[in-house]
């Protein structure tokens, strides 16, 4: 991989994903907590694509398959979905959970998905390289609230068990549903927003002033050397 000749990854200093620490991409491992150290994540585009492939084809029987159980002696056996309760808490009034429950379940790892894949393509074409790592930043931070759905089946099925009265079990879409944020979540995280600018730069969309020094491959301590 060919880099701007102004920047740190050019000079073969690496930053230490572990500790920040800016090291000698040949000395292979870093200096302080001996990780391995690298210019770029190692087939990051690769694995972020099979990460969010996974997390798309399990997005429907999350939504399809009940996520939560319910067997009770006086009304019987209820099965819901994602949607179902989220129809159901609309139809009893409960207009916050609802769309709460609307959002992060079923519009944040769409539009999760949705950026990832939008960041995949801007790695290859180098282009809004400063709004796509906003875009990164953002996709990286909100995934840990999908939850929502997970945690409310959790709390339930450890809570609401009264013997023969009443039984809440968690359903395959609760399993499903989990599975999707969890692959999201390593799909960003397995991302590398420095291939974003290094794909702008090697065609031309920015010059090296623009170039973020964090994103570029050294710390903020190092980065006033980097452009030397």
């Amino acid at each position: 991989m060919n880099f701007d000749p102004l920047t740190a990854a050019a000079r073969g200093l690496a930053r230490c994903h572990s500790c920040g620490q800016t090291g000698e991409v040949e000395a292979g491992h870093c200096s302080v907590c001996a990780a391995p150290l690298h210019l770029r994540k190692p087939a990051s585009l690769q694995r972020t694509v099979a990460l969010t492939l996974g997390a798309t084809l399990l997005y429907f029987p999350a939504n399809l398959l009940p996520v939560l159980r319910i067997e009770s002696s006086i009304k019987g056996g209820q099965e819901n979905t994602i949607l179902s309760g989220v129809v159901r808490f609309w139809q009893d009034g409960d207009y916050p959970v609802a769309l709460i429950i609307f959002t992060a379940s079923v519009v944040i790892p769409i539009l999760k998905v949705l950026a990832i894949i939008a960041l995949c393509l801007a790695a290859r074409s180098g282009r809004f390289p400063q709004a796509m790592t906003r875009l990164y930043r953002m996709t990286e931070y909100i995934g840990r609230w999908s939850m929502v759905d997970v945690f409310v089946v959790a709390i339930l099925v450890g809570v609401v068990q009264l013997g023969s009265v009443m039984r809440i079990e968690p359903g395959g879409g609760a399993l499903a549903f989990a599975s999707v944020v969890i692959l999201t979540m390593l799909a960003a995280r397995s991302f590398d927003p420095r291939l974003i600018w290094d794909a702008a730069a090697a065609r031309g969309h920015i010059v090296t002033t623009d170039i973020d020094p964090e994103l570029a491959g050294a710390s903020n301590a190092a980065s006033p050397a980097s452009h030397a």
